[in-house]
């Protein structure tokens, strides 16, 4: 196995973040026939309870059963027409694959960490995982691969010590099952922090996450917007061969699609997206879901698909030139 090493102020795994055989495998199959990743993220639990009622006692009493079922109508109407669905462990799987909800062509990532996070006396999120969910229960439940995320401080190494252990445990575990791994980060604001000095850091944090995340060893990248053309590129010029897809942080659609274009402009492969989507499209009427995914939540995913479309040429020559554009 590969050891760790250590790097700058931190620790790196000693060797090429190059996919394996079956990782590469695991990576076409959730990309769509063009190369490009378009996987439909529903593997919020929190936050969909937050969507599907206001009341927090109404939240509270929406079962995991009601958060499966509209899962499964996520991934029946948007899923179908994408390359992959993202969902939790604890609500959506082994149903999905059990009642035979996903098409056979439609790949599966699932989520490790755990809704919400603990806070440090200092204020830092540390992320959690879910209970029992490694690479080889991964494995079990059918899927072709996961995806865990954790919160990270890039200007404040003290913020991540928690959270890279994590990292640094679950990257370990799927490169011994040899199982496709996608690394996703969030960044977030400290309590005390003046919020126009927090979105000026954004760029360089999403940067920054990101360069920890490759220095631990990912090799697939689902990451925030980096906030501008310039910061994107500096993705991709960081990233090398590692592709990375942005995720919509439950922007509104017609935000998100300038994001997309920018960001495939400018070396992303792909998208990994969720709440733009779907947010507005939820019921706990279940007919009332099924009508808006059908008739607002799929024409928005066409819309993006035909940004992808525009700006992602397929294996090779999107990548050479857009690896060149990011290099000057």
């Amino acid at each position: 196995m590969p050891a760790w090493v250590p790097f700058r102020n931190g620790w790196r795994k000693d060797h090429m973040t190059k996919l394996t055989t079956a990782e590469m495998r695991g990576y076409q199959q959730i990309c769509g026939s063009d190369g490009a990743m378009m996987v439909i993220a529903c593997d919020q639990r929190g936050g969909m309870r937050s969507l599907l009622a206001k009341d927090p006692a109404e939240q509270a009493a929406i079962s995991d059963k009601v958060l499966g079922d509209t899962k499964a109508d996520i991934a029946r109407f948007l899923a179908s027409k994408a390359s992959c669905v993202l969902v939790d462990p604890i609500c959506a799987v082994p149903a999905l694959v059990d009642d035979r909800v996903l098409q056979r062509d439609t790949a599966l990532l699932i989520g490790l960490d755990a809704s919400g996070w603990d806070t440090s006396p200092e204020g830092y999120r540390l992320s959690k995982l879910v209970p029992g969910v490694s690479a080889r229960r991964v494995r079990q439940l059918g899927a072709t691969g996961g995806k865990i995320m954790v919160y990270l401080r890039s200007d404040r190494d003290t913020a991540n010590v928690h959270n890279i252990q994590i990292l640094k445990q679950c990257i370990e575990d799927f490169a011994h099952e040899d199982l496709l791994l996608v690394v996703e980060f969030l960044t977030y604001k400290f309590e005390d922090e003046d919020e126009a000095d927090y979105k000026a850091k954004l760029p360089s944090l999403i940067v920054g996450g990101s360069k920890i995340c490759l220095d631990l060893g990912a090799k697939v990248l689902k990451i925030p917007y980096p906030g501008s053309s310039e910061a994107c590129a500096e993705v991709t010029r960081l990233s090398g061969d590692v592709p990375w897809a942005v995720l919509s942080a439950g922007v509104d659609h017609a935000t998100f699609l300038t994001q997309v274009e920018d960001a495939m402009r400018n070396g992303a492969s792909g998208v990994i997206a969720g709440r733009s989507l779907w947010k507005d499209c939820i019921s706990l009427d279940r007919s009332v879901t099924k009508d808006r995914l059908e008739t607002v939540a799929v024409p928005r995913l066409r819309e993006i698909q035909a940004v992808i479309a525009t700006h992602f040429k397929g294996t090779g020559s999107h990548e050479a030139d857009q690896r060149q554009r990011a290099h000057g």
